[in-house]
């Protein structure tokens, strides 16, 4: 602590870009700041609320880098948050893409709805609240502009020929002049030319009614009666039809919520919701969620960007290169007014939620860490073991960050050096393996390990931890009861019960770890020995090798469905008839 006091001393008063680092020296946070020496010290100063408290906590050591202007230090602020996704800048984990429409650059093309926007001379548009949205226009538009629908040209005309909706060019010339001119009234209806083609529609109308052609003029009234539909539902309008998105927020508590209003053409189509905490001035993390929220491939810039009056205009449009305005009046101060609402109303009504996950998670380790004299386990590792009567044992370990599951890091291993049921053997081996492999590529230490287990168990981890690895990981056991329930936390050599009450939050979480790390070794287990049993039933049987096994297993997916397979399935699979009477036979013995 005191080298951290001595480099606050010394920051300098330019701007740049801090990180922020723990004790495993993995870097948690990565902010920048017009003057590095003001911003970064007053996270060691004055009060926070909670989340910034969690935060500094966690701090034990910092590094910075200087930059020349407030525009450097917020470009390189994204790229080190790309580069090292730290775990408090989570407004950055924004995964949702949205649909679009998209006429494709074929010599018959398609229209298609993608939620992938690439570079491939396709034309784009959107995009979409949903995909309910973009196919509901797709449909409109496939009504009235027959465009190719298969994706392999086929032998035959299909059934969109047959209703109206592909000139088949499979089987029919279709000329270049047929399809741009479809093709370029598509691209006029969505970039607002909805009058024009409500226009031409109804003067086909007219003219069906008029040859007593009353069918055809009954699906045009029903087409445009749809297009009616369709564009009632895009109230919210701005005549010049410019393309832009609005950016609006709202703040209390530690926590911020951004709206994004995409307007298409003038109509409101969509919005993004986001809430996350932030530990800055409220601008200057909204300027990075500006940056950043168009690094994210879905989101492609438009031509204007509205942004409300605390965010620097200058600094974003240098950044993205776009036109960036702050309204302030008319129509377009009218839909910052909307999205500012928006964000305060969605504030509001998921506050209490997040308090009630707060409590079940960070407030629930934070209690555990009290009750077991621990710094607070933000990262929990768990294991489990598995076999049946010590055949196929394998083991699986879990992780907990911030008290919630994060499956990317979950492990399965075989046992590899231990013979028999020895539950003990194999708690020593998968810790060994685990916590080598940790230290070899120097990744970060759980803050807590727990095993599925009694004494023994926690004996055997603390041996591999604390004798071999000299490691000072603090382990605890989950007795179950004769119901086969978590019942008690073990801590200590020789382990102790801490007391914990069963209906805290710090129990529940105990719980739900306990469960998933079964729920996950048990799967695994069966799995093993589902692949086990297959490889040996079939071991007797001529002509059936290891290929042959192999290419079975993975045809057919499990024993299971392989049981309930006919002879004449087997065969498809390139094997003889006899073989195949053979392996039918041998499943039906293990039934």
């Amino acid at each position: 602590m005191s080298q951290l006091k001595e480099k606050l001393t010394i920051l300098p008063d330019q701007p740049g870009c801090y990180l922020m680092k723990d004790r495993q020296d993995t870097i948690i946070y990565v902010g920048k700041a017009k003057v590095l020496k003001n911003r970064v010290r007053s996270y060691f100063s004055g009060s926070h609320d909670a989340k910034t408290q969690r935060l500094v906590s966690e701090i034990v050591d910092f590094e910075y880098i200087v930059t020349s202007s407030n525009i450097e230090a917020l470009i390189l602020e994204m790229n080190l948050i790309k580069k090292y996704d730290p775990k408090y800048n989570v407004m950055l984990k924004d995964d949702k893409s949205y649909p679009y429409l998209k006429i494709t650059n074929e010599k018959h093309p398609r229209l298609l709805t993608t939620r992938q926007v690439k570079k491939d001379g396709g034309k784009y548009f959107g995009p979409y609240p949903n995909a309910g949205a973009a196919n509901e226009t797709k449909k409109l538009l496939d009504r009235i502009y027959p465009l190719r629908k298969c994706r392999n040209m086929p032998d035959s005309v299909c059934l969109y020929y047959h209703i109206g909706q592909c000139l088949a060019p499979c089987v029919y010339e279709v000329t270049d002049e047929q399809n741009q001119e479809m093709v370029q009234e598509i691209t006029r209806f969505l970039k607002n030319g909805h009058s024009d083609v409500k226009k031409t529609l109804t003067e086909r109308m007219m003219k069906a009614s008029e040859e007593l052609d009353f069918e055809r003029a009954k699906e045009i009234r029903d087409t445009l009666a749809h297009m009616d539909a369709i564009i009632e539902k895009q109230k919210m309008t701005i005549n010049d039809h410019v393309d832009r998105d609005v950016f609006a927020f709202a703040y209390d508590k530690g926590w911020m919520c951004v709206q994004v209003f995409f307007v298409r053409q003038g109509k409101l189509i969509e919005r993004d919701v986001s809430l996350f905490p932030f530990y800055k001035e409220a601008s200057e993390d909204l300027m990075t969620f500006i940056g950043q929220f168009y690094l994210q491939k879905q989101h492609i810039k438009p031509a204007e960007i509205l942004v409300p009056k605390e965010v620097d205009t200058q600094l974003i449009h240098e950044l993205l290169e776009v036109r960036v305005l702050e309204p302030k009046r008319g129509p377009k101060k009218d839909l910052m007014d909307l999205a500012s609402e928006n964000a305060r109303v969605a504030l509001k009504e998921k506050f209490s939620l997040i308090e009630r996950d707060e409590n079940r998670t960070i407030h629930a380790i934070e209690r555990l860490g009290k009750a077991m004299d621990i710094a607070t386990p933000y990262r929990i590792e768990a294991f489990d073991n598995s076999n049946t009567q010590g055949t196929d044992p394998v083991s699986t370990m879990i992780t907990f960050l911030d008290g919630k599951p994060n499956r990317k890091d979950y492990r399965k291993y075989k046992i590899k050096t231990v013979e028999g049921p020895d539950d003990y053997g194999s708690m020593r081996e998968v810790v060994r393996r685990r916590y080598v492999r940790l230290l070899k590529e120097n990744r970060p230490m759980p803050d807590l390990i727990v095993i599925d287990g009694g004494k023994g168990q926690i004996a055997a981890a603390q041996e591999v931890l604390e004798d071999e690895l000299g490691l000072t990981i603090p382990v605890c056991g989950l007795a179950k009861d004769d119901k086969h329930r978590t019942s008690q936390l073990l801590k200590g050599s020789p382990p102790v019960v801490i007391p914990l009450a069963r209906d805290s939050q710090e129990f529940y979480l105990l719980q739900r770890i306990q469960d998933e790390v079964h729920r996950f070794a048990i799967t695994f287990h069966r799995s093993v020995r589902s692949k086990t049993f297959f490889q040996s039933v079939l071991d007797d049987i001529p002509g059936v090798g290891a290929k042959r096994k192999q290419a079975l297993l993975k045809h057919f997916g499990s024993v299971k469905k392989m049981k309930t397979a006919t002879i004449e399935e087997f065969i498809e699979q390139g094997i003889p008839h006899t073989v195949a009477e053979s392996i039918v036979d041998k499943l039906k013995e293990g039934t």
